[in-house]
């Protein structure tokens, strides 16, 4: 009969003997799920294998979202939606460095349509107009919707700002 700590102790032998960095020896269990599943194991199997009862417990703590899950759900959800068939066992092409560092050099910062409650919020119609909307709740809990226009941003924003100083002090003496 072995002692409980021999199959540990001769994990920890083994790690180090080839240079490796220490892991628990229960996380080779958590390694299994992941690759189980990313290998199609169903669940309900898996859990069974793995003595779960519920298969829950098998998704939610053993299971691990590797890069070619990720990667292989991207080229799925671009099948589905682009209506073209996925290559079968191919996974998308990583970019190279270069690559990389030209997508970084493109990149150009969106600012949010939706701002902070109580600021409004602002939009261009076309080419000439700009309209501000300020929908604060009146005492009864509807919206009051105000609406401000402007043939430039930087001027739709001042009457902005003062419909809603105009709004927020006509709500204070209401009250």
């Amino acid at each position: 009969m072995y002692h409980p700590d021999s199959v540990v102790n001769l994990h920890k032998k083994i790690l180090k003997e080839a240079g490796l960095e220490h892991i628990r020896f229960h996380d080779l269990r958590h390694t299994f799920a992941t690759l189980a599943l990313q290998n199609g194991v169903d669940v309900k199997t898996l859990s069974a294998i793995i003595g779960h009862v519920n298969s829950s417990t098998t998704l939610n703590i053993y299971s691990h979202v590797t890069d070619q899950m990720r990667k292989q759900a991207a080229e799925k959800i671009d099948a589905g939606i682009g209506a073209r068939e996925a290559p079968e066992g191919d996974l998308p092409r990583v970019p190279s460095e270069d690559e990389k560092v030209s997508a970084a050099k493109a990149f150009e910062p969106f600012k949010g349509t939706r701002r902070k409650p109580g600021t409004g919020c602002l939009h261009q119609i076309n080419d000439h107009l700009w309209e501000g909307k300020y929908a604060p709740r009146g005492a009864d809990g509807k919206r009051i919707y105000k609406n401000v226009y402007a043939p430039t941003k930087e001027e739709c924003e001042e009457k902005l700002q003062a419909l809603i100083v105009e709004m927020k002090n006509a709500t204070r003496s209401s009250q």
